[in-house]
């Protein structure tokens, strides 16, 4: 048998291990035995690497004619080989499928009238069968008997095989270091599985509580196994390979197989709507703005440890909270877990030394700024139940008991992984085409490649722009000042009354020399590292779009896979379209996500570029002036 095949699709590997095919591509196989629906083998071009088996047709060579009948009295060992028993002649019996290893046979097996075992039966010595076995003509294995496979799916709620293990609720640390280290009085040491009623829902309520309904992508009760001729319309959509990608990690396999159940309260849902542009997220009906300033040093344990304390205030509460760092990394860690097809804008990075220094401070200040204003500005994220809680919980006294409480509450969410797209609400299913979608994501995929290089080019050259200016320039201004006074103080040697005006008129235009070399140190501040905190912003937005696309295109490869089932006819229809529905779900949160990175990519760089343009105008007005000032002191000469 020849180990060839043909490729069916086209395939585009998203994963290490994989390789790619093209059409009508002949590939070599290593193997004929797929690996959970993947094959191995080597393509056209060399790469060797793994692949879907429902994309290729494995081309087979001619079979060779039947084998003579052996002789009635073949035994074990004769030419026809080992037969299943020794005593029993062959085609007497039907062969039975071998089954598997950890399958136990029932007690007593049912014969057909028409089958008369040999009255000289011997069993091998290694064979102790029922004393009343009766073999079957066609095997029925028991109803509870599910035949093992290389990998079972776990039930809803329960952690994916080869996936990483989680905490309960889905947390994931944050990152840790200097005064942003969790300390043992921000919160205790008990885990929300030591905590009494933890098996409730978020809100503490029950399943059955009014405003929740339980929302399922499984299926319902598994049928019995199916006979081996009924194997062609039990096709499965086959699972990632690598259990490890974001694809999987993020729920959306589960979501997209229908494995996801959840209790879903009616506030939990996120809905996209069709706007003139395509889906966008439902606006924030009460929108609002938080303020960051009055970063103060505080001290706990005595003054054993200090840190940086920030004032926020948002404009629906009108409160002020004050909130660390660490608070900001804890919401940061929990958003991003939760939400996998919502960019979640980074945070300002940590530095080891100098955390009290107030370059680092205002610096840090100035991209919290900027991450509060994309935070309150998106409309999932502004509403999130984590978000106003930080925004909301008073800081000091009793607020340390309800800021714990608050924290466990986010950390208890069951909304998270596959349960979360069952909160998505999405428009009709027909609005949607799927080649505009993989067009859309892909013209998008190569616009933030473009813009990731142009934005890290543009922070490269406002860096070294801005360190020309407060070394280079003000040096170069500060040597022209320095030479004309030099000549001034020469001019003063001649002892000249009416030269006396010309002396000082140099002098002065030296001292505005210098003052312009100081304008020159400063003016970054003021222009330029407004840009680059921008940039900075949206080089972490462009560093989550990759995952996000690849939840996306996960479903998008499930869809196709489940067509090429129903087309061969190994899978029902109706089962193809509930994974093009999930599918559906998920396109319309990227595209949606998509919108609103645009929309407030040309607000912000808008507002950005129009600063920057007016603080360029305001400092060479300022040196226009300086200068002026010097030339109207040679008026009087």
């Amino acid at each position: 048998m020849a180990l060839r095949a043909r490729a069916l699709y086209d395939f585009r590997s998203e994963n290490p291990g994989e390789i790619s095919l093209r059409e009508h591509e002949v590939l070599s196989l290593c193997s004929e035995r797929d690996i959970e629906g993947w094959l191995e083998g080597v393509n056209s071009r060399g790469d060797r690497g793994l692949f879907p088996a429902s994309y290729v047709q494995v081309l087979r060579a001619p079979e060779p004619g039947p084998a003579p009948a052996p002789a009635p009295d073949a035994g074990p060992g004769g030419p026809a080989g080992p037969a299943r028993y020794a005593n029993v002649p062959p085609g007497g019996l039907e062969p039975l499928p071998a089954p598997p290893a950890a399958f136990q046979p029932a007690s007593a097996f049912q014969a057909p009238s028409s089958f008369q075992p040999p009255s000289t039966f011997q069993p091998p010595s290694s064979f102790q069968p029922p004393s009343t076995f009766q073999a079957p003509s066609t095997f029925q294995p028991p109803s509870s008997f599910q035949p093992p496979s290389a990998y079972q799916p776990p039930g809803p709620g329960l952690p994916l095989a080869g996936a990483a293990p989680q905490p309960y609720g889905g947390g994931s640390p944050g990152s840790q270091g200097s005064d942003d280290d969790w300390d043992d009085e921000w919160d205790d040491s008990s885990t929300v599985a030591d905590e009494p009623g933890a098996s409730l829902d978020p809100d503490g309520s029950s399943a059955g509580a009014p405003g929740r309904y339980r929302l399922s992508t499984a299926p319902g009760p598994a049928a019995p196994h199916p006979p081996p001729g009924a194997a062609k319309s039990s096709a499965t959509v086959s699972r990632n390979l690598n259990r490890f990608s974001t694809f999987v990690k993020s729920g959306g396999e589960a979501f997209v197989l229908g494995e996801a159940s959840g209790f879903v309260r009616d506030g939990d849902k996120l809905c996209v709507v069709l706007g003139p542009h395509g889906p966008e997220w439902q606006e924030n009906p009460y929108p609002f703005r938080c303020s960051i300033d009055d970063p103060t040093k505080q001290t706990k344990f005595k003054g054993m440890k200090s840190y940086i304390a920030y004032r926020l205030v948002p404009t629906h509460t009108r409160a002020p909270v004050y909130r660390r760092y660490k608070h900001f990394d804890w919401l940061y860690a929990r958003l991003a877990q939760k939400f996998p097809v919502i960019s979640v804008p980074h945070l300002p990075e940590k530095q080891a030394t100098g955390r009290f220094d107030e370059d680092f401070i205002a610096k840090r200040r100035r991209g919290l700024l900027w991450w509060m204003d994309h935070m309150a500005s998106h409309p999932v994220l502004a509403r999130c139940d984590a978000f106003q809680h930080f925004l909301t919980c008073p800081s000091g006294g009793d607020g340390e008991r309800a800021w714990k409480q608050g924290k466990r509450r986010a950390e208890r969410d069951e909304m998270v992984g596959a349960s979360f797209f069952l909160t998505l609400s999405t428009p009709p299913a027909a609005a949607l085409d799927l080649q505009e979608v993989e067009s859309r994501v892909d013209g998008f995929r190569s616009f933030t490649r473009r813009m990731d290089d142009s934005a890290l080019q543009l922070a490269h050259t406002a860096t070294e722009f801005a360190r020309k200016q407060a070394t280079g320039f003000r040096k170069e201004y500060q040597k022209v000042g320095q030479a004309l006074r030099g000549l001034g103080q020469a001019f003063e040697l001649d002892q000249q009354a009416f030269s006396a005006g010309l002396n000082q008129a140099i002098a002065f235009t030296g001292d505005a020399y210098d003052a312009i070399g100081e304008l020159f140190a400063e003016q970054p501040r003021q222009d330029l590292d407004p840009v680059m905190d921008l940039l900075a912003l949206y080089q972490g937005h462009l560093a989550n779009f990759p995952d996000i696309i690849h939840v996306q295109k996960g479903a998008l490869t499930k869809v196709k896979e489940s067509r090429r089932h129903v087309e061969e006819g190994k899978m029902e229809a109706q089962k193809a379209d509930g994974i093009l529905e999930r599918c559906n779900t998920i396109s319309f949160a990227t595209l949606a996500e998509i919108h609103h990175f645009h929309q407030v990519r040309v607000r912000d760089f808008r507002a950005q570029m129009q600063h920057f343009l007016q603080q360029q105008v305001l400092f060479f007005q300022k040196v226009t002036r300086r200068l002026e000032e010097a030339l109207h002191q040679y008026d009087s000469v």
